[in-house]
């Protein structure tokens, strides 16, 4: 009895020993990736986010692969990618994979400022009335899980049947009602808009040298306006094109601007990084279209399915300095459709989120971890929540190779 209690003792220090290696390779695996930041959209990094050995354990970095549900990718996910759930607009919102009108509606009346019900929405008479009342916020969401508190949602709707948020098709989500959660086994993961929507895209906006833009728009900006064109045009061409300019009060974005301005492709592609049609010092929830899935791109106002076909193939032949401005759009779609998406869309990435498993060389104990690191001013973490609760996220088969070797 007593060496039966000695070992259980014993197996139950270990445990509590392993417990804490894994803590510390998952906060390893997130320094790690705040280290290798600059890689995250850089597709010709030799830079492993698979299987990173670290002290008496390894981890990953894992991502969706939005093309497939029997697989995992690797690497930083990508915020600015997502339609942003703070500034998106009800008609966008709509368009996301499983989103109701209800759902889109009370959205906006959760975030916006005001007490007036958007149709279909709710304000706080309608929260206040549920057995677990609360206010209606009305201010920005903090996070993506925070709308499970909107009117409408659900886990159903936010994750479908991707219970551990792997999207993986895993056994429990494909075997009906016979384990949590309940899904329809069809044999393919049918998730909710999760993977599509962030809170946190954000930028700055000055140049890529972080100086501040000249806003074109702006008539009193006219001897800025055309000192910028006079770096990159010669002085007949700058003037001829500044006079294009003053000849509208008003620009929708910058590719507005291009079309009236006339200048030549190549030469704006100089200019446009130094201009802006708007004196904003913040641009929220632009989508990077270099990035962005097709289920996103397809929540652009004004595309079709085969404006968004075009565009993905069309940015698959780009090279880096070609991806570097979003005026590239305008080699694809017509005047109106670059103009309906120039005011949603960016070439930078700012924020990356990291889903970090941190397994113990013995396979005995693993923590998982999902932070968000913003860039926009210093490389940092702005959020970090733990998912272990969720359950093992990988292959079962990874797990036990583990289980049987050390290092």
């Amino acid at each position: 009895m007593l060496s039966w209690q000695i070992r259980t003792d014993a197996l139950q220090v270990e445990n509590q020993i392993d417990a804490a290696k894994a803590e510390y390779i998952a906060a390893g695996g997130i320094e790690y990736a705040l280290a290798n930041i600059s890689s995250a959209s850089d597709s010709s990094s030799e830079v492993s986010f698979a299987e990173v050995k670290l002290g008496d354990g390894v981890f990953w970095l894992i991502k969706p692969d939005l093309s497939s549900d029997k697989q995992l990718s690797y690497g930083l996910i990508d915020e600015s990618a997502k339609v942003n759930l703070n500034s998106a607009s009800q008609e966008i919102l709509l368009k996301l994979p499983g989103m109701t009108s209800e759902l889109a509606a009370s959205i906006i009346d959760w975030r916006d400022n005001n007490s007036e019900v958007t149709t279909g929405g709710a304000e706080s008479e309608y929260y206040l009335l549920l057995s677990d009342s609360y206010e209606c916020k009305n201010a920005n969401f903090e996070t993506v899980e925070e709308v499970l508190l909107v009117k409408g949602a659900s886990q159903a709707i936010l994750f479908g049947e991707d219970h551990n948020i792997n999207s993986m098709l895993d056994d429990n989500e494909n075997d009906g009602d016979r384990t949590f959660p309940d899904d329809n086994s069809n044999g393919s993961l049918d998730a909710g808009f999760f993977n599509y929507v962030t809170v946190y895209s954000r930028e700055k906006n000055v140049d890529s040298e972080g100086r501040q833009r000249v806003n074109a728009a702006n008539r009193r900006n006219q001897s800025e306006t055309l000192a910028v064109l006079r770096t990159v045009l010669s002085d007949d061409a700058s003037f001829t094109a500044m006079n294009r300019i003053r000849a509208r009060q008003r620009y929708a974005n910058m590719l507005d601007l291009y079309y009236v301005s006339g200048i030549k492709y190549d030469d704006f592609v100089e200019l446009i990084d130094k201009l802006t049609t708007t004196d904003s010092e913040e641009l929220v929830g632009l989508i990077n279209v270099n990035t962005a899935p097709e289920e996103v791109l397809n929540c652009l106002p004004g595309l079709e399915s085969s404006d968004v076909d075009a565009l993905i193939i069309k940015r698959e032949r780009l090279d880096d300095a070609e991806k570097k401005t979003i005026l590239w759009v305008t080699t694809v779609l017509d005047q109106e459709k670059s103009i309906a998406i120039g005011s949603y869309i960016t070439a930078k990435s700012g924020q990356f989120s990291a889903d970090v498993v941190a397994l113990t060389n013995n396979g005995r104990a693993f923590r998982r971890y999902r932070a968000v690191i913003d860039t926009v001013d210093d490389s940092a973490v702005i959020y970090r929540k733990s998912l272990s609760h969720l359950g093992w996220p990988l292959p079962v088969e990874t797990l036990e190779k583990f289980r049987t070797i050390s290092f």
